[in-house]
C-alpha cells in the first residue's frame, strides 16, 4: 500500500473519509508498517513493524533499483564478487569498507576499484532508509508469512518511505519470501499428496506494476518469475498500473483476467488487449467508457468481455461487503436455515 490508501481510513476525492479494509473486515486483515510513528500520528492500530536488515537485501533487489540509483551494468557483477566472499553479509561489508579495504578486496578479487566504490556510495541511499537495519529481528517477516498462510490479509503501509526505491526494493523482498514459502509448501504436497499441505491461494496485489514488470526488469525480477508460472505455487498477481504499455509483452500475455477503465494512448490499448483474439472490435470500446464510472472486463473472469459501472464506495458499499456483526445465537438461527436437519 505505497500511499497508505487501504489499511485504515483515507480521504476521498469528494471530501471527507472513507473507510479502509481493516474497519470493513476486523481482524482478518492486519496492518504492518514500515514507518509506525506516522502510521499511529493516523490513528491506524497497526500490528507490527517492518525492518528490513542489510543480510535480507539479495543482488536481485539491487538489479531491481538500477535505475532508481542510476547503477552501471557492471553493479551486477561487482555485487556478486561481494556474495562470493561474504555471503549474505555482503552489503554489510561493503558498506563498511574504506578505501583501503577496498582496494584490497578489487585485488583480490578480480573486481573493479572504481565499480565497487560507486556501487558503495549508492547502496548508501538503500542504508540510509529508516527501515533498514544492520539486521531484522529474527523471524519478523516469518510471522507475516505465517498469517497469509493461514488464510489472513496483510496491508503493509509506507508512511512517509512512499518513494520508488522504498516501494521496490520491500516489495521484492518481501514478494521473493512468500513465494520461497509457497513453493517449499507446494513440493510438500505433491510429495505427501495430504490435502493439509496444499497451500493456499494467494493473490499479492502491486501498483505500479512497470516498474517491476517493464521488459528490463521482469526477466529479472520475483515479479516477472510469478508471472511466468501460472500461479504454478498458488500464488498470483493483481497488477495495478495506469500505464500498461509499459509492461513487458510476455507478462501482459500471461494476465488472465484485464479490469480496464477509460484509456486513450494507443499504446496503452493496444497493451490491454495483448494476447487476446479477436480485439480489434474491442479496443473503440475502451475510449469510449464514462470516466470513473465504466470499466471493460475480460478474460477468464467472464464468458465475454462485457462493461461494467462501478459501484460508489460508501455506506451502501460498506453495508455489502463488509464483516457483520451478529451474535451467537443470530449465526446458529441462519445455520439452522442453511442446513436444515
Amino acid at each position: 500500500d505505497m500511499h497508505s490508501e487501504y489499511g485504515w481510513e483515507s480521504t476521498s476525492e469528494q471530501g471527507g473519509f472513507v473507510k479502509g479494509l481493516r474497519q470493513l473486515f476486523g481482524g482478518e486483515v492486519l496492518v504492518y508498517s514500515l514507518d509506525p510513528a506516522t502510521s499511529r500520528n493516523r490513528n491506524v492500530p497497526i500490528d507490527a513493524e517492518v525492518v528490513i536488515g542489510l543480510d535480507q537485501i539479495e543482488v536481485e533487489d539491487v538489479i531491481l533499483l538500477q535505475d532508481e540509483l542510476n547503477l552501471t551494468s557492471t553493479a551486477a557483477e561487482s555485487a556478486y564478487l561481494l556474495v562470493d566472499r561474504f555471503k549474505e553479509g555482503w552489503l554489510r561489508s561493503l558498506l563498511a569498507m574504506d578505501a583501503e579495504t577496498l582496494n584490497e578486496f578489487a585485488e583480490t578479487s578480480g573486481g573493479h576499484a572504481g565499480a565497487l566504490s560507486a556501487l558503495k556510495r549508492k547502496l548508501e541511499q538503500v542504508a540510509r532508509k529508516g527501515f533498514v537495519k544492520e539486521t531484522a529481528p529474527a523471524g519478523m517477516l516469518d510471522k507475516m508469512i505465517d498469517y497469509l498462510a493461514n488464510g489472513r490479509h496483510v496491508v503493509l503501509e509506507f508512511g512517509r518511505y512512499s518513494d520508488t526505491l522504498s516501494y521496490m526494493l520491500t516489495a521484492n523482498i518481501l514478494t521473493r519470501r512468500i513465494r520461497r514459502r509457497w513453493v517449499e509448501k507446494t513440493e510438500q504436497y505433491i510429495r505427501t499428496k495430504d490435502p493439509a499441505d496444499k497451500p493456499r491461494q494467494l493473490m499479492i496485489t502491486i501498483e505500479e506494476a512497470h516498474k517491476f514488470l517493464n521488459p528490463a526488469a521482469a526477466k529479472q525480477t520475483i515479479f516477472g518469475t510469478i508471472a511466468r508460472e501460472l500461479r504454478k505455487y498458488s500464488v498470483t498477481l493483481l497488477v495495478v498500473d495506469q500505464r500498461p504499455s509499459s509492461i513487458d509483452a510476455d507478462v501482459m500475455s500471461q494476465i488472465g483476467s484485464r479490469v480496464t477503465a477509460l484509456l486513450n494512448d494507443e499504446k496503452d490499448i493496444d497493451a490491454v488487449f495483448t494476447g487476446v483474439s479477436g480485439s480489434s472490435s474491442l479496443k473503440s470500446v475502451l475510449a469510449s467508457l464514462d470516466t470513473r464510472q465504466q470499466a471493460r472486463v475480460l478474460g477468464h473472469a467472464v464468458p465475454m468481455p462485457v462493461v461494467i459501472r462501478t459501484r460508489a464506495y460508501d455506506a451502501a458499499f460498506y453495508q455489502a461487503v463488509g464483516r457483520r456483526e451478529v451474535s451467537a445465537a443470530k449465526a446458529q438461527e441462519e445455520i439452522d436455515e442453511l442446513f436444515p436437519d
